[in-house]
């Protein structure tokens, strides 16, 4: 097929004016989709509920108004707004049809939102840190307005992440075939549906992709690390139980959202690894962490400033 070097955009270079969303390409019987649909949608509706709910708490109660509770709470249910309700479409009534502007919005937001998540944990780590071992500092440090800016900034950056390849892949021709071995319209997916040469794609999204989550898991391992030598320093075992109780299911769902991460991106570049184990881990990192963050960020807050309150005695004793 040639190709007018003269085009500009990608629908002079494309035939393809829509893709098909395949699902998971082993489960193609109807009893498979109807389980999956029912699942993704109950998970849906738990991560709308318990978000919504954390969102009208903190909004309505003075002495608990954090705008990054309310604000990642919100960023929780665009992320699995973006992705799940076209996914139970899919499985439910077959309604795998989208049209290439859409896909293209779709893996914008989606990759978007991926890296605004890991940035805001690691800003929740900060905040952790700041409470835990610098309890005197941190009324001071993590104000409303600060914690909007830098709650804002995460977004500006987790935006800015797949832009590039976002405009590298608009640049390619898709001809044919059009059809999305995925659940979703993620950026390797995708490109791998286009009629030219993709390294330079694969190897920008890969290199963008691992940097927005290594940096980010870097200052989170500093800062829980300097949270257990300031831990150490409280002379009570119950206090030691009481920090590491509220940290655990952070670090759970850090774990859960950064080893999946990396694993679909390094897994795209191993020859034979299953397309449905993949599908299911990007699955597991979209919607795991909205599931967990209402229960881990909010109702463990009056511990962590239990615990804050702690630290602060046991510094002013030591000055």
């Amino acid at each position: 097929m040639a190709i007018n070097p003269n085009l500009s955009t990608n629908q002079n270079l494309s035939s393809v004016t829509e893709f098909i969303l395949v699902g998971f390409p082993g489960l193609e019987n109807q009893e498979s989709k109807i389980i999956l649909s029912g699942v993704f949608l109950t998970i849906y509706l738990l991560i709308l509920l318990g978000n919504l709910l954390i969102i009208l708490i903190f909004a309505k109660d003075k002495s608990l108004r954090m705008p990054m509770y309310i604000l990642i709470s919100f960023l929780d249910l665009i992320v699995v707004s973006v992705t799940v309700p076209k996914m139970v479409a899919v499985f439910m009534f077959d309604f795998n049809i989208i049209s290439f502007n859409s896909c293209f919005t779709q893996l914008l937001f989606h990759h978007g939102l991926v890296v605004a998540e890991s940035f805001l944990l690691g800003l929740m780590a900060y905040d952790r840190y700041l409470a835990i071992c610098h309890p005197l500092h941190y009324p001071n440090i993590m104000t409303n307005l600060g914690v909007v800016k830098r709650i804002i900034c995460c977004w500006i950056g987790g935006f800015l992440g797949p832009t590039i390849p976002l405009i590298l892949a608009l640049r390619l021709p898709f001809c044919g075939p059009n059809k999305v071995a995925h659940c979703f319209c993620d950026h390797v997916s995708v490109i791998r549906l286009a009629c030219a040469e993709t390294v330079v794609n694969n190897y920008v999204a890969l290199s963008i992709s691992l940097c927005t989550l290594f940096f980010p898991l870097l200052y989170i391992l500093y800062s829980y690390i300097r949270i257990v030598k300031s831990v150490l320093k409280i002379a009570s075992s119950e206090e030691y139980v009481k920090t590491f109780s509220t940290c655990i299911t952070h670090i759970v769902v850090i774990s859960v959202f950064f080893l999946t991460a990396a694993s679909v991106y390094i897994s795209y570049r191993i020859p034979g690894t299953s397309t449905d184990m993949r599908i299911m881990a990007a699955l597991i990192q979209n919607m795991i962490p909205p599931l967990m963050n209402p229960i881990i960020y909010c109702l463990r807050t009056k511990e962590i400033r239990k615990i804050s309150n702690c630290v602060s005695v046991f510094l002013l004793n030591s000055f």
